[in-house]
C-alpha cells in the first residue's frame, strides 16, 4: 500500500487536533537550538540538523493524532507548490555556466571596472561592487575579486579603509535585491509564493531609496576625501587577463538581452532563462571556439577557465583570484539550496499539516494590530533568524513558512513578504561577526566585521524603509 494518499481521503479534523502553543513551539525551539548550536557553535551542516527538527516535528504531530500519511502530504504539498520555482532555480545554475562560457558576464565586468576613477572611491566602490554583483549574481565573487581590487585602489589613495570595505560588502549583496542570477533572490519568492519578477519589480521599492541614501553617505565621504595618485595594478592584472581569455563582441550581450526582455515582456521565466542559455551556447561555439563538450559541461558543473582554446600554459599562470570570479554556475551549484530548501520544507511541511504553525501565527497575530506589525514581526524574525543561524537561506525560507500565511488572511500580494524576506534576511547575514559570510568578508578584505559594517549602510537601510513602507502603506499590494 502506497504511503501517499490523495488529499480526499485524509480526515478533516486536523482543525480540531491542533496542538497548543506550548507543544506547537517545542519544534520550533528546537530547531533554533540545533541550528545556533550545532551550525552556529559547532559547524555542522544544516541539512541535518533541519531533517532532525523535522522528525521532533513529527513526534508533536504524533502525539496530536496526525497520521504519517498526513504529514506526508504536507511535505509534498510544500514541494508541489516550490517546484516550479525550485526548477527555475537550476536553470539559473545553467544561465550562469553558459554566459560564462560565452564571456557575456566577463565582457560586462571587464567594461564596468573601466568606470573606477581616483575620485570618490568609497562611492566608486559601492557602485563598482553593485554591477559586478548583479551580472555575476554572486556577492562573494564580486567581494573577493573586483573587491579586492578596489580595497589595493583604496590604500593607494590612502581612503578610509573600513568605509571603502562597507561600500564594497553593501554593493556585492545588492545582487541579493534585484538580480535574477541570484540564488537567493530566486529562493525568497519560493519561500512566500510568488514569482521572480514580480518579487523584483516589487523590491524598487525598498531598494531605490536605500540605494539613494547609501550613495549620498558615500558621495559625502568622497567630498571629503581628498583625491591622490592610483595604485591600478590590480584593476589592469584582472581586465588584462579577462581579455587575453576572451573574446569580446558586442553580441555577447543578447542572452542578457533575452532576459531583459523576457522581464519587461512578462515572459514564463523558465522558458527565458532556458532560451538565453542557448544564445549563450551559441555565442560560446562561434566566439570563444569551445567544443559542444565543454558547453555542455558548463551546464551541469559550471564553468572553469580549462574550457577555453588559449593554451594550458595560459590557464596555469592565471590569478588565483580571477579564476574564483569566472569559475561559476551550473546545477550542481545550485544543489546546496535546493537540499536546504528539501530539508526545510520537510519541517515546513508537518508543522503545517499538523496546525503547529497556524497556532504560533494566531497566538501572534493577536499582538499584530496593523500591516506595519506585520511587517516589524517579519523583519525582526529575519534578523533573529540571521543572527542564530548566520545563514541567509534559513533566514528567508523559516520566516516565510510562519508568515506566509499571515500576511494572505490580512489579503496581502505575497510580494510583500517576499520583499520583506529579502530586505531582512540576506543582506544582514554579513554584519553577523561568526556567519560564513561575516568572516569571509573580513578575510578578503582584511577589515573586521565590527569595522565596517557600520559603512554597510545600503544592507541596513534596506529593512528599515520595509518597516516604514509597512507603516505607511506605500508600496503594500493587496492581493487580487
Amino acid at each position: 500500500m502506497s504511503d501517499i494518499h490523495d488529499g480526499s481521503t485524509l480526515t478533516d479534523d486536523v482543525e480540531q487536533r491542533r496542538p497548543p502553543l506550548g507543544w506547537s513551539l517545542v519544534p520550533l525551539a528546537a530547531m533554533l537550538v540545533l541550528l545556533a548550536v550545532g551550525y552556529g557553535a559547532l559547524g555542522l551542516a544544516p541539512e541535518p540538523l533541519l531533517i532532525l527538527s523535522a522528525i521532533i516535528a513529527g513526534l508533536v504531530a504524533l502525539r496530536m493524532g496526525l497520521t504519517w500519511e498526513e504529514m506526508l502530504l504536507g511535505i509534498r504539498e510544500k514541494l508541489d507548490t516550490a517546484m516550479p520555482a525550485l526548477l527555475v532555480l537550476i536553470s539559473i545554475g545553467i544561465l550562469i555556466g553558459t554566459w560564462m562560457i560565452a564571456g557575456t558576464i566577463p565582457m560586462m565586468i571587464y567594461y564596468g571596472l573601466g568606470l573606477i576613477s581616483a575620485q570618490f572611491i568609497v562611492l566608486i566602490a559601492f557602485v563598482i561592487s553593485a554591477i559586478v554583483s548583479v551580472i555575476t549574481g554572486t556577492s562573494w565573487g564580486s567581494a573577493g575579486t573586483v573587491g579586492v581590487a578596489l580595497m589595493g585602489i583604496a590604500t593607494g589613495l590612502d581612503a578610509p579603509l573600513a568605509a571603502t570595505a562597507g561600500a564594497i560588502v553593501a554593493g556585492a549583496y545588492f545582487e541579493d535585491k534585484l538580480s535574477p542570477l541570484s540564488d537567493t533572490t530566486n529562493l525568497a519568492p519560493i519561500a512566500a509564493g510568488t514569482t521572480l519578477w514580480e518579487h523584483i519589480r516589487h523590491m524598487l521599492y525598498t531598494t531605490i531609496p536605500a540605494t539613494i541614501v547609501a550613495l549620498a553617505i558615500y558621495l559625502f565621504v568622497g567630498v571629503n576625501q581628498s583625491s591622490g595618485g592610483t595604485d591600478s595594478e590590480r584593476i589592469d592584472a584582472v581586465t588584462g587577463t579577462l581579455n587575453g581569455l576572451f573574446d569580446f563582441n558586442v553580441l555577447l550581450l543578447l542572452p542578457m538581452l533575452i532576459i531583459l526582455g523576457g522581464a519587461i515582456l512578462k515572459l514564463p521565466t523558465l522558458p527565458t532563462i532556458i532560451g538565453s542559455s542557448l544564445a549563450a551556447g551559441i555565442l560560446a561555439a562561434i566566439f570563444q571556439k569551445v567544443s559542444v563538450e565543454s558547453i555542455f559541461a558548463s551546464t551541469v558543473d559550471g564553468f572553469t577557465p580549462d574550457m577555453l582554446e588559449v593554451g594550458q600554459e595560459t590557464i596555469d599562470g592565471l590569478d588565483p583570484d580571477v579564476t574564483e570570479l569566472v569559475t561559476q554556475g551550473g546545477m550542481a551549484s545550485m544543489t546546496g539550496v535546493i537540499l536546504i530548501a528539501f530539508s526545510a520544507f520537510a519541517f515546513a511541511g508537518i508543522m503545517s499539516k499538523s496546525g503547529a504553525l497556524e497556532t504560533i501565527i494566531r497566538s501572534l497575530l493577536k499582538f499584530v494590530k496593523r500591516t506595519g506589525d506585520l511587517v516589524l514581526s517579519t523583519v525582526l524574525s529575519c534578523i533573529t533568524m540571521a543572527v542564530v543561524t548566520g545563514n541567509s537561506y534559513l533566514s528567508i525560507i523559516v520566516p516565510g513558512e510562519l508568515f506566509k500565511k499571515a500576511y494572505a488572511d490580512r489579503g496581502l500580494d505575497a510580494k510583500n513578504l517576499s520583499r520583506t524576506l529579502e530586505d531582512s534576511g540576506t543582506v544582514v547575514v554579513p554584519l553577523v561577526p561568526w556567519s560564513s559570510a561575516g568572516v569571509y568578508m573580513a578575510g578578503v578584505l582584511g577589515v573586521s566585521v565590527l569595522d565596517y559594517a557600520p559603512w554597510a549602510v545600503f544592507c541596513y537601510v534596506g529593512f528599515a524603509f520595509a518597516i516604514i513602507l509597512g507603516y505607511t502603506g506605500i508600496g503594500i499590494v493587496k492581493r487580487r
